[in-house]
């Protein structure tokens, strides 16, 4: 332990993972610490004894519910975009070769009362049950001026600079109603509030693209996909990479502390009376908690059922988003379910989680028009958890501190958070046109 490293990561979180993945990669020298004695932080997966055990103190789940060992229930669900930024990183790094992926079934939305599937284009918008005939033409002319969309060529443009025009302004000229602009602004551009409406429309036209291209990648039902046996899988393979290009790493670590100097900068990590020496600290709140603040609370649902849930086509796996102003909120609710096809689960057996920024304490209330649309339940658990963000400048103390995970159920912001840190670190941007297979194999 007494050696000297470039960065040591405290914490095998997804967001720390992927970090000690890439530094690995950049030829930093690399210790990964874990007062855990397993891989994922908050954002591993449990089998069903564990998840009994977390939410009823025992572990004696009933027999009804099939072997423990099936499950991999994720503690923090998230779908992939099929093109997004997780998924570059995924094979920029070549952690691909350690993971497999199955297509998700289902996007949905929900609108007064009821579940849709998500309309993603122009052929799509033609034929949703979701608006009127006069709408479906409105809404196409909007799907198509998106489609053809180049930022880099002003033709397609229509004469409008979309870093000065807002998504509202770009949305009236196309006389879209609250309901259309409401799934395309939550369950296509996959904003959580309904702040983008004022901001430039360029990010939403981007995200817009990025949800048709993911869905164009697979062919599937939907733009998402998720790892077979669940996320817990994704820590460990970065955790791999990692390994491979010389990073250590050591779990079941208690007490790690951050040392610092009398300058306020990071020196090294104490663990068991002995001393790691380091430049930079990467972690997660619960580390250096006096360098956080609460920023929020999440609650969510956990529930085990015997079927798809209604209304989505039979689908095994699925999102639904219950945009804010469909339910009088100030943010966005999430159903993410998935099933024994992506092997989370005994043959038989659905997944559903229900999650949304708390604003209240009464989970199970709050989330109640979630809950409603999952049908009968086998059994259900309630959770809230608060989230936390950094409030420490890293130039002064070389500590690199992750946000607390949020309540979507994709993973685009958690990645723009990894990217940012990285970029914090490192002072350059992750070049994900590289394809680090390809490099690897050449210099073979």
């Amino acid at each position: 332990m007494d050696e000297e490293y470039d960065v040591i990561v405290l914490g095998t979180g997804l967001k720390e993972c992927i970090l000690s993945g890439l530094l690995s990669v950049d030829g930093l020298k690399v210790l990964h610490m874990d007062r855990n004695d397993y891989y994922g932080g908050e954002s591993t997966s449990l089998n069903l004894n564990q998840l009994w055990k977390k939410f009823r103190g025992e572990d004696k789940p009933p027999a009804h519910l099939g072997s423990s060992r099936d499950y991999n229930v994720d503690m923090i669900p998230k779908f992939m975009m099929a093109n997004g930024t997780l998924v570059r990183v995924l094979i920029h790094t070549d952690v691909t070769k350690y993971l497999y992926f199955k297509a998700v079934d289902g996007s949905y939305v929900f609108n007064k009362g009821k579940v849709y599937k998500v309309p993603s284009n122009d052929v799509e918008a033609l034929k949703s049950p979701l608006m009127g005939l006069f709408e479906k033409r409105r809404a196409r002319k909007f799907f198509i001026y998106v489609q053809n969309y180049e930022e880099s060529d002003p033709k397609t443009h229509e004469g409008m600079d979309l870093t000065r025009v807002s998504t509202r302004e770009l949305i009236e000229k196309y006389g879209l109603s609250d309901d259309t602009v409401d799934f395309i602004g939550h369950a296509i551009a996959l904003h959580r509030d309904d702040r983008y409406l004022d901001q430039p429309a360029l990010d939403t036209v981007k995200r817009m693209k990025l949800y048709s291209e993911s869905l164009a990648r697979f062919q599937g039902g939907s733009p998402y996909i998720y790892p077979l046996y669940g996320l817990g899988e994704l820590p460990q393979a970065f955790a791999r990479l990692s390994a491979v290009y010389g990073g250590t790493y050591m779990l079941n670590k208690p007490e790690c502390k951050v040392e610092f100097n009398e300058e306020g900068k990071v020196i090294g990590v104490t663990s068991e009376g002995e001393t790691a020496k380091c430049k930079k600290v990467v972690c997660d709140p619960s580390y250096l908690p006096n360098k956080v603040r609460k920023v929020g609370r999440v609650a969510r649902a956990i529930a085990i059922m015997s079927h798809p849930i209604p209304n989505t086509g039979d689908s095994h796996s699925v999102q639904i988003i219950l945009p804010q102003k469909q339910l009088g909120r100030k943010s966005d609710m999430y159903v993410f379910c998935c099933s024994y096809t992506h092997n989370v689960a005994p043959k038989g057996k659905f997944i559903a989680f229900v999650s949304a920024e708390a604003e209240t304490d009464n989970p199970e209330s709050e989330l109640r028009a979630g809950i409603e649309l999952l049908g009968p339940v086998d059994e259900i658990f309630f959770d809230i958890y608060d989230r936390y963000e950094p409030v420490n400048e890293p130039s002064l103390d070389n500590c690199f501190i992750s946000t607390s995970y949020d309540a979507t159920t994709h993973f685009e912001s958690t990645v723009v958070d990894v990217l940012n840190m990285y970029t914090l670190i490192t002072g350059k941007v992750v070049d994900l046109s590289v394809d680090l297979s390809a490099a690897s194999a050449a210099e073979e």
